[in-house]
């Protein structure tokens, strides 16, 4: 059977899982409910979070039989997320390039693709969603020729296939004025442009490990690439590591295929495939997995740096335990353990020494990064208390630098002098400006401090109407302070629960986190100030009685809607002396010293 390996990849959005999703049903892998993002937080927020594996079989025109397995990687499109896609890229011999037809080449297309074409892959470009009413896919064509360009594509790269699709309706077509029904024109185009998977059948067994999974009772499973050879359940193997130290031996105790999103038992897997194996507990990124000791390992796969950190603490607050299954610093340890199994872009240093006081230092990519933890910690009943994010910050021959990244912006033109105010004010670079159809597309190059913080500003600004997209770009000079907005803290004095009445006169002052009815701590932060100074309050505070009834003193009491904190929101306005409290119900901000 001939095997072909592809990844799609993609900015944030503009429809991998979807086109996976269709390519399945197509093919008979799913009925259609199954989709990619199996993940309960991917479903909720329409983004693919881990890299996850797919097979399906085509059948040829002339046999009508099952004669080529297609095996695909649906990789994730937001730039915490990276990682994910630069160890896929090592395990394919082709990617599909996903382009959104109307908003053309965004900040992660560019990463995706600088990344296929320095590893000398011929992208398939697959300009997506063309039934949107504003879609330019003539102009975005252009628009991609010139990235490609820009980047520094061979001349073979730049002779690349443009297919156009609509993977949510499953049809795709070599020409606009094609007619088609289903999406068999792209899959005859991978079947021509994709080179089949290479390698030795013959040769001793070689296998690179690109990606981790979990298993309650197997243990820790290696997705691999068979580069070479024959491998096979039961098999004694050796795990060497790129540097080429000594090798560790071990036994394959499992081994399996992907047939659709189903992982199946098999016996055996010969070179050019992906599959997945369990029975090495050491085994990491870019491990060589082999029969002979002596074989050479293959080239080592790097792993992006994070870029900010973070304390997790036992949670201490006046609540502590009302919600939480698990709430002491072992159980937080022993969670975090194992995340570290598969999460290769997540790093934590387990100091005991200040356990008690400062918890365990996380390092992640990005905020959002570590919210997605935070949140399957929390679901599965976990209660801690995290600090407000920092970047990290390098020493390179005595001066200090820091993770800068590249922002793109598309905002209605009367919004872009504004948005250009707030990011310059951050230390931001405007790079470019591209003005279409009232539009304005804004790149700066801005540091990540200049970041933290400012999404959920520039939902308010643009009212919800602007796209704000950014990449890592390299770590840079230390470009000193940054002005940012400052907001006071509304902070409870006394426990209780909350009453309107209180509320009523709070929200004069600031916004509200807390509605009425809702308990509340002393030392709670229950909103912010606009002034900039911290404020103490009573929100339990009761209206007086008395036995006069003044005129107006009935009247009902309005209050506008409260700012409901989740986690996202609250790593954004945390401040450097609070703590976030996240407990499996709720998610609340506190002093440090209460």
């Amino acid at each position: 059977m001939e095997i072909r390996n592809i990844a799609i990849i993609a900015h944030v959005d503009h429809g991998k899982t979807t086109l996976t999703d269709a390519l399945m049903k197509q093919t008979g892998m799913t009925a259609g409910e199954t989709t990619m993002d199996s993940n309960a937080i991917e479903q909720e927020r329409g983004i693919t979070i881990y890299a996850k594996n797919t097979s399906v079989y085509y059948p040829s025109k002339d046999s009508g039989q099952a004669t080529t397995k297609i095996n695909i990687v649906d990789t994730p499109g937001h730039a915490d997320f990276g990682s994910e896609v630069e160890r896929v890229l090592r395990a394919i011999d082709s990617v599909l390039l996903l382009v959104d037809a109307q908003e053309g080449p965004m900040p992660q297309t560019r990463f995706v693709l600088k990344k296929s074409l320095e590893l000398g892959l011929k992208p398939i470009v697959i300009i997506n969603k063309i039934d949107k009413s504003a879609a330019r896919p003539d102009e975005v064509h252009e628009l991609i020729l010139e990235l490609f360009l820009e980047l520094g594509a061979n001349e073979e790269q730049l002779n690349f296939t443009t297919v156009f699709a609509n993977g949510r309706d499953g049809y795709a077509k070599m020409k606009l004025s094609d007619e088609s029904k289903d999406l068999t024109p792209l899959l005859e185009t991978i079947i021509r442009e994709v080179p089949l998977s290479g390698g030795d059948k013959n040769a001793p067994a070689r296998l690179q490990s690109f990606n981790l999974a979990y298993d309650n009772f197997l243990g820790r499973l290696a997705i691999c690439r068979v580069y070479d050879g024959t491998i096979k359940t039961g098999d004694s193997v050796f795990v060497k590591q790129s540097s080429g130290q000594t090798a560790v031996s071990g036994k394959l105790t499992k081994l399996f295929s992907f047939e659709g999103t189903k992982r199946v038992e098999t016996v055996e897997a010969v070179a050019g495939d992906i599959v997945m194996l369990a029975g090495l507990p050491t085994v990491y990124i870019g491990d060589t997995i082999c029969h002979d000791e002596n074989a050479e390992v293959l080239p080592s796969i790097n792993i992006d740096e994070p870029t900010i950190s973070l304390n997790f603490l036992v949670n201490d607050s006046p609540f502590a335990g009302r919600e939480g299954k698990f709430v002491t610093g072992r159980q937080i340890r022993e969670r975090l353990e194992k995340e570290l199994e598969i999460n290769v872009g997540l790093k934590v240093n387990f100091n005991d020494s200040n356990q008690k006081a400062e918890g365990f230092t996380v390092y992640g990519r990005g905020e959002l990064h570590i919210a997605i933890l935070l949140e399957n910690m929390r679901r599965e009943g976990f209660e801690l208390q995290v600090s407000q994010p920092q970047v990290i910050f390098k020493e390179n021959d005595g001066k200090r630098s820091e993770p800068f990244e590249e922002v793109l912006v598309d905002v209605s033109d009367e919004l872009a002098s504004s948005i250009i105010s707030r990011l310059t004010e951050r230390r931001g670079i405007l790079m470019n400006v591209k003005q279409m159809h009232g539009q304005s597309r804004l790149t700066f190059e801005i540091p990540t401090r200049g970041l933290l913080g400012y999404r959920g500003q520039f939902v308010i600004d643009t009212k919800g109407n602007g796209i704000l997209s950014s990449r890592f770009i390299e770590f840079r000079e230390y470009v000193g302070d940054i002005k940012r907005t400052k907001y006071g803290s509304m902070i409870s004095i006394t426990a209780g629960k909350v009453l309107a009445f209180a509320l009523d006169n709070l929200q004069q002052r600031g916004t509200l986190y807390v509605e009425p009815g809702v308990e509340v701590y002393d030392g709670q932060v229950i909103g912010n100030v606009s002034k900039g100074d911290d404020l103490t309050v009573n929100p339990t505070k009761g209206k007086q009685l008395t036995n006069m009834r003044a005129s107006g003193s009935d009247d009902k009491v309005y209050l506008a809607a409260t700012y409901k904190l989740d986690i996202e929101k609250a790593m954004e306005i945390v401040a450097p002396d609070e703590y976030i409290e996240i407990t499996p119900k709720s998610v609340r901000l506190r002093k440090k010293n209460k």
